[in-house]
């Protein structure tokens, strides 16, 4: 892609405001966004360190489909209470609920071709395991990489407004899901420290 043309994106694009449902800087992987930001052949376009959700099962997306979003390590009673929120809720008694551990992510727009796989190089050598290109269009047209861990798991959690797992289970997912989400803040970390 021409110098200028790329240079231009990537102006215009860091200079938007953040469109995000969180509608802020997700700090824990800012950083690394920053890092990568500042190198010539870069910018992000999307990313998240990783999350839980309490989401509304639904084969399209669309707005609403996330009861409770956690950015942050989990508690049990937290989601104790969250869950016996939402079979209080009419709205949401006849709805399939999940629970939902979703990884770090990273959309990038790479200068060109030799840029996105030393990106991908990278972010694999720090255990982004999924991590491609996602986007190609041509010889002058800017490469789109996604770059992805693979901390997640999901599972239907509330059905006709009941609690499909017991107290037990419960807090197992809550240790499994905070280990998970600690692996993929270090990942986050170690990718940063390979970047230069």
């Amino acid at each position: 892609m021409p110098q200028n043309t790329f240079n231009q994106q990537k102006k215009d694009i860091l200079s938007k405001t953040d469109k995000s449902s969180k509608g802020n800087w997700d700090k824990k992987i800012s950083k690394l966004c920053k890092k990568i930001n500042s190198l010539e052949n870069y910018y992000t376009t999307s990313s998240c360190s990783g999350r839980v959700v309490l989401m509304v099962d639904k084969e399209k997306k669309e707005r609403g489909l996330f009861v409770r979003v956690y950015h942050d390590l989990i508690s049990w009673n937290s989601i104790k209470k969250d869950l016996n929120d939402i079979i209080e809720d009419k709205k949401l008694r006849n709805k399939l609920i999940k629970f939902k551990l979703d990884p770090c992510i990273l959309h990038v727009a790479c200068r060109d071709i030799d840029n996105a796989k030393k990106l991908c190089d990278y972010a694999r050598k720090a255990g982004w395991k999924r991590s491609g290109i996602i986007g190609f269009s041509g010889k002058n047209a800017r490469v789109m990489v996604e770059l992805n861990s693979t901390e997640k798991f999901e599972f239907p959690i509330i059905r006709d407004g009941k609690v499909l797992v017991d107290d037990i289970f419960l807090k197992i997912i809550v240790k499994e899901s905070n280990k998970k989400l600690k692996k993929g803040w270090k990942k986050i970390s170690d990718f940063g420290n390979l970047l230069k």
